[in-house]
């Protein structure tokens, strides 16, 4: 391992370091009144998505999937809940990932700074959006990340190279996209599955992606995320238990990586994750038809009012 990837190890464990310690502070000033006590059921949440994250899957669909079906915490809180909560465990991801796979260093760097880069200027357009806003972003987001999955199980995207490191013009390309991808990341929209097609397509071993993903990940969500808490714009208490939770469930699934058959668990997420698509744009679709009526409502009642002078 050469000075470029123990310095970027370094950079990971400073980052955690920063991120834990700025968490505690924003939330220390944010006084007593907001709940914090993490929900068992939440924490398991934490520990089954970020297995499955180690995996490959991703964490953020089924996470967002499962805080929809069982109304956990708002629509639009959900992007900042899953980058706080999702940024620890993925630091640990990529700490063991970067120290065992091979990568070019220029590529990993790269592609690394362009989605923190990306995350830093999307995390502060999305904390201030309205909730519409958030659910029509997180419900397309999802459908292009289901139709990204959809992709990979039915084996639609080219066959990969054997290459750990890019060049050129395709090196700017990837590290472009990787910029948006970290942008879309502050929407709710998990970065591996389309860094892992990217980097297939690019000719690079798939193998390769698992760095990339995981690292470009680790940097950018605690900077994202330090945006969503001091906006308040997240559940502090589902956040913290994503973490308890999901810490475990990476320790658990590293060994399993090479071994364990996983393409049924790639078709269920592809459903979850297209349900949880469908309940964010329903929602976004009823929000103005709620407004409208609460206007109607609003102006009949001051029309009421005047009536009698």
């Amino acid at each position: 391992m050469n000075l470029t990837l123990y310095a970027l190890l370094a950079a990971l464990v400073l980052i955690a370091a920063w991120y834990v310690w700025r968490w505690a502070a924003l939330e220390r000033a944010r006084g007593p009144g907001a709940p914090r006590r993490p929900r068992p059921a939440d924490v398991l949440v934490g520990f089954g998505t970020d297995f499955f994250d180690t995996l490959g899957i991703g964490a953020f669909a089924p996470t967002t999937a499962l805080f929809k079906l069982f109304r956990r915490v708002p629509d639009e809180e959900i992007p900042g809940t899953l980058n706080a909560g999702h940024a620890l465990p993925t630091v640990v991801e990529a700490l063991i990932f970067i120290g065992v796979v091979a990568v070019d260093p220029v590529t990993l760097v790269g592609m690394i700074a362009a989605s923190v880069a990306g995350a830093w200027f999307g995390a502060g357009t999305v904390a201030r959006l309205p909730r519409r806003a958030v659910q029509l972003g997180m419900g397309s987001a999802l459908i292009i990340a289901a139709l990204l999955m959809l992709a990979g199980n039915l084996k639609w995207v080219p066959g990969a190279g054997l290459a750990t490191g890019l060049s050129g013009g395709r090196l700017v390309f990837a590290i472009a996209v990787n910029f948006v991808l970290g942008g879309l990341m502050t929407l709710g929209v998990g970065l591996y599955a389309p860094c892992l097609i990217l980097v297939s397509l690019l000719g690079m071993n798939p193998l390769a992606a698992f760095p990339i993903m995981m690292g470009s990940c680790a940097f950018l969500m605690p900077v994202g995320a330090v945006r969503f808490v001091r906006a308040g714009r997240y559940s502090a208490r589902a956040a913290i238990a994503l973490t308890l939770g999901g810490i475990p469930g990476v320790l658990l699934a590293v060994p399993l990586v090479k071994w364990l058959k996983i393409e049924w668990l790639r078709w269920l997420v592809l459903v979850v994750v297209l349900y949880a698509a469908a309940l964010l744009l329903m929602s976004a679709r009823r929000s103005p038809e709620r407004a409208a009526v609460a206007s109607a409502d609003a102006a009949r009642s001051a029309g009421t009012s005047k009536d009698p002078a």
